[in-house]
């Protein structure tokens, strides 16, 4: 399972790579394992708010359909279009190709309630 060392997470799976105030988001390497084949995504249009443990989003994928819970709260800045017509990037490359969405950080104190990778690896089972 490859979890990456300069990356933030959440007990539900999510990923955050922070630069300044901009936050960049996906789903782990583990939770694209555990969806399957992914095969559709629905993502927050940009200019649209997001609230820290809130569904903002969809992924479909044969097995089952989860909520994309926003890990932060902040504006969407940004959505992965690439994942309108290739949504399997997310399967390939989780942490490169296959990220979701990019949002303006509005509390950077909420950073505090994410996972090191050393803490995440304690909440994916053997």
């Amino acid at each position: 399972m490859n979890i990456q060392d300069d990356l933030l997470y959440t007990e539900s799976h999510e990923w955050v790579r922070v630069e300044g105030d901009l936050a960049t988001i996906g789903i782990s390497d583990f939770a694209q394992h555990e969806l399957g084949d992914i095969v559709f995504v629905e993502l927050p249009e940009p200019g649209n708010k997001v609230s820290a443990g809130e569904p903002c989003g969809s992924i479909e994928a044969v097995k089952a359909v989860e909520d994309l819970i926003s890990p932060l709260s902040g504006k969407v800045e940004e959505k992965n279009s690439d994942l309108e017509d290739s949504p399997d990037l997310i399967n390939k490359s989780p942490y490169e190709d296959g990220w979701l969405i990019k949002i303006r950080l509005s509390n950077l104190d909420e950073l505090e309630n994410l996972l090191t990778a050393v803490e995440y690896q304690k909440n994916i089972p053997e």
